[in-house]
């Protein structure tokens, strides 16, 4: 078997690296921030972490590549729908391995990829002072601006559907 890439030029893909690279990012440091003190004062960063990782990989075959390839549901044993029927107009066809328009039936693959995404969102500080332990949110001003807006926009609704009504059952 041969392949077009000489090695070393693409590394291959090692889906347990994309896990322990997602495993490394996941970890209580990114939940719980390295404190800080402020005067007599100790603040401790919270977050919140959501993360997900994934990975694939390939493989392929040269029963169904290269020529003849659009001749393939004979191949399994049935005869072709109207549209599988192979091509007699002398352009190349479209279909499972037309893709090989030198013509060898040899065909090759592979195949690989994988990643991991994280979110991290603020989600508030602890503080310890003398007073004790408190925790302090930290405030969202764009879901507190988004959601005074949804509230104004549905107040306006049902004012206008109150208004409407009212027109309509007085004349």
């Amino acid at each position: 078997m041969t392949t077009n890439a000489s090695p070393g030029d693409t590394p291959a893909v090692d889906p347990a690296h994309i896990t322990q690279a997602a495993r490394d990012t996941l970890t209580v440091r990114r939940v719980y921030g390295d404190a800080y003190e402020r005067g007599s004062t100790l603040v401790i960063p919270v977050a919140t972490v959501w993360g997900g990782t994934g990975s694939g990989w390939g493989s392929g075959s040269g029963e169904l590549s290269g020529k003849g390839a659009a001749d393939w549901p004979f191949h399994l044993g049935r005869s072709p729908a109207p549209s599988e029927a192979p091509e007699t107009s002398g352009k190349p066809s479209e279909g499972p391995g037309s893709g090989n328009a030198g013509g060898d039936a040899g065909g090759e693959g592979s195949g690989g990829g994988g990643g991991f995404g994280v979110r991290v969102k603020a989600t508030g500080v602890y503080v310890v002072d003398d007073a004790g332990v408190r925790w302090q949110p930290a405030v969202d001003v764009n879901r507190v601006v988004l959601g005074g807006q949804a509230v104004l926009a549905i107040v306006g609704v049902a004012a206008s559907l109150a208004w409407a009504i009212g027109r309509l059952r007085r004349g």
